[in-house]
């Protein structure tokens, strides 16, 4: 039988191991920053065509969980991979309300303006970015503050939209597929007979040649119908559960027998989700820090934190 010190000493230990543990989790969203590399050679991507891409997802800009000081240090950590390319994957704005300051989107897409890249920068829209939106939210329609405050920059926004870019005499085209969530249910249920504003058809249907595409969309799922024409499908949305246990992320439900939480996974196409930068409903991470993704195109290899 345990003894009533032994049993205190494990009360305390336990006691002592969620509160830092907790500590840990809080302090995460804001001390650390990793870099997760993916080494990836898609079929339908040239063997010979090498393009780094470098993608930041779910930023959720605010004080002091995702500061205008800690956006800038993103921006210079990115600028510094050298990449081809940079996207950005969605959901700008803060997704909690535990802050001591909503950040004006004109304020954080004025420090993103100092990302730099050869093929340039290139953005799409999340949900938050949506939700945020009062008026948006209210018409059913509209342009969200989000995307006016990154063109007034001079980062382009895809919403059912391509682009065909060209390095070193290889073509490819970039796609931005419109946000899959872009209506709050209650808004859905009253007078908007669906959740986005997305239309994968319409958009590969701009694709007017067989040079590679690489697919932006926010939230994963669309994957499982994403055709093989695609190379690559770049998302976040998801923060990588924000909480990973054994590499298992009981925030994110299974949905058709799939688990699209985090990493990367083959289908049709090869499929990245990022783990983003900042946080969601609560201000807390743990064991799926916040990262900067970068996936290089045209080599083999495994994903490297």
């Amino acid at each position: 039988m345990i003894s009533r010190r032994n049993f205190l000493r494990y009360v305390g230990g336990l006691t002592a191991a969620g509160a830092s543990t907790a500590a840990y989790g809080v302090s995460e969203p804001v001390v650390r920053l990793t870099l997760t590399r993916y080494d990836l050679a898609p079929r339908q991507w040239p063997a010979d065509f090498p393009l780094k891409i470098a993608a930041l997802a779910n930023i959720h800009a605010c004080d002091p969980w995702m500061s205008l000081d800690r956006i800038s240090e993103i921006v210079d950590r990115t600028n510094a991979l050298n990449a081809d390319i940079i996207v950005l994957l969605g959901d700008y704005v803060a997704g909690l309300r535990h802050v001591t300051r909503f950040i004006p989107a004109s304020e954080w897409a004025a420090v993103l303006a100092g990302l730099k890249a050869p093929l340039g920068v290139h953005a799409i829209l999340g949900n938050h970015d949506y939700w945020d939106d009062k008026a948006v939210q209210r018409q059913g329609e509209g342009v969200p503050i989000a995307r006016r405050a990154l063109e007034r920059v001079g980062i382009p926004v895809y919403e059912n939209d391509v682009v065909r870019l060209t390095k070193d005499g290889h073509p490819f085209w970039l796609a931005g597929l419109g946000d899959q969530l872009a209506f709050l249910p209650a808004r859905r249920f009253r007078q908007i007979a669906r959740a986005g504003v997305d239309d994968l058809a319409a958009t590969l249907a701009k694709v007017t040649d067989d040079a590679p595409v690489i697919l932006l969309a926010h939230e994963p799922d669309i994957a499982r119908r994403v055709p093989s024409r695609v190379a690559l499908q770049l998302s976040g949305h998801t923060h990588g559960g924000q909480v990973r246990l054994l590499g298992w992320s009981p925030a994110v439900p299974v949905k058709q027998g799939m688990r699209l939480a985090y990493g990367h996974l083959r289908l049709k196409t090869d499929v990245i989700v990022s783990g983003g930068l900042g946080c969601s409903i609560m201000p807390f991470r743990l064991g799926v820090p916040p990262e900067i993704v970068q996936v290089t195109l045209g080599s083999k290899g495994l994903a490297v934190s």
